[in-house]
């Protein structure tokens, strides 16, 4: 798979947690984040269709309520 570099803003904790994941890690998060912008992209489901899934998934995954909101509001 071909991949681009990109800069985008993201909260202080999801830096620190991207920075302290191990490259094994990382390359996981880069592939979770690529999937989730095309998906963004794509006209069948709104943005915030995909948020909605992505913030439910974290939640069943054990992100509580309050690291959830700080990211989403970040």
């Amino acid at each position: 798979m071909q991949t681009r570099e990109i800069t985008i803003r993201v909260t202080p904790n999801a830096a620190r947690v991207y920075e302290s994941a191990s490259e094994q890690e990382r390359r996981k998060l880069d592939v979770l984040l690529s999937l989730r912008l095309s998906e963004a992209r794509g006209l069948s489901r709104s943005l915030n269709e995909i948020i909605r899934e992505a913030s439910q998934e974290a939640r069943e995954r054990g992100l509580t309520e309050d690291l959830l909101n700080e990211l989403l509001d970040g």
